[in-house]
């Protein structure tokens, strides 16, 4: 049982056998304050002191073995020095004398029987660490970062701006000062033929020396519906095959019915000189 001094709280651990049911006076080993204390239950004292009883039927006890025959005796033999076995004449028993025991030293100051001692001080608090731990969120640590959240939000970006650059180009397309090749000619359009007559292209030199080119460019729509035509681009190339000079022609008309043609005469002036040939095709958009 747990008993408690009334005058310093202090507490002790007691057999309940110790008290006793009828009770006993105790006595405080730390402020030697006395007090009657009350004996513990009389059953929970029955149940502690309960002894089970033995068996109805226990196994038969085996009988002794036979005695050993006694060897004979040693012959006398005197004990050395030092020892504590001493050695009588041949028939006697040989025995040790026991060693001396040292009896305890008994504090006379102890505390009664069924009394705990509770005089050890308390044991020292541990001191609080004051430098920064490296878990904390706080100056001059900084937060770990999460590399997986980053490359995600940095591919989601990556992504976001190729498609937005995408379609900007497919929109406006891309500017001068990229270093891509452009296709010369827009793309093709399958229901309107465009012709361009080697034999109806002139290129002669005007009385006042300058250069001048014409030609004739024929559209027919071939398709069941009417269609829209769009620009027409030539461009001059010199022996090498190189372009030296172009420019874009709008048609008259904006756009044909199912089998209508259309007839384009152009001409132009102050052509390069070193142009021998042309070439013709849709305007890129």
């Amino acid at each position: 049982m747990i008993i408690a001094c009334p005058a310093c709280s202090t507490r002790y651990v007691v057999p309940d056998s110790a008290i006793g049911i009828e009770g006993r006076t105790v006595r405080c080993a730390k402020c030697k304050h006395s007090w009657f204390q009350e004996g513990p239950d009389a059953e929970r004292l029955a149940a502690v002191a309960k002894v089970p009883t033995p068996p109805p039927n226990p196994a038969p006890t085996p009988a002794p073995p036979p005695p050993r025959p006694t060897p004979p005796a040693p012959p006398a033999v005197e004990a050395e020095q030092g020892s504590n076995v001493t050695y009588a004449e041949a028939g006697d028993t040989v025995q040790d004398e026991p060693e001396p025991r040292e009896s305890p030293d008994f504090d006379e100051a102890a505390p009664p029987f069924g009394e705990v001692q509770d005089d050890l001080p308390p044991p020292p608090e541990p001191e609080e660490d004051e430098s920064p731990s490296r878990f904390e969120h706080a100056p001059p640590f900084r937060p770990r970062r999460n590399m997986t959240k980053l490359w995600t939000w940095a591919a989601a970006i990556f992504a976001l701006l190729a498609v937005g650059t995408i379609a900007a180009v497919n929109y406006v397309g891309l500017p001068d000062w990229v270093p891509v090749s452009k296709p010369l000619f827009g793309a093709a359009q399958p229901d309107l033929e465009l012709s361009f007559p080697v034999e109806q292209q002139e290129r002669r030199t005007l009385p006042n020396g300058t250069e001048f080119f014409g030609a004739r460019i024929i559209v027919k729509n071939t398709a069941r519906e009417t269609r829209p035509v769009p620009p027409v681009l030539i461009v001059l190339r010199d022996q090498r095959e190189r372009q030296v000079y172009s420019w874009v022609v709008n048609p008259p008309q904006a756009s044909l019915a199912p089998g209508e043609e259309l007839t384009i005469n152009e001409a132009v002036t102050d052509v390069p000189k070193s142009a021998v040939f042309a070439d013709i095709g849709w305007a890129p958009r």
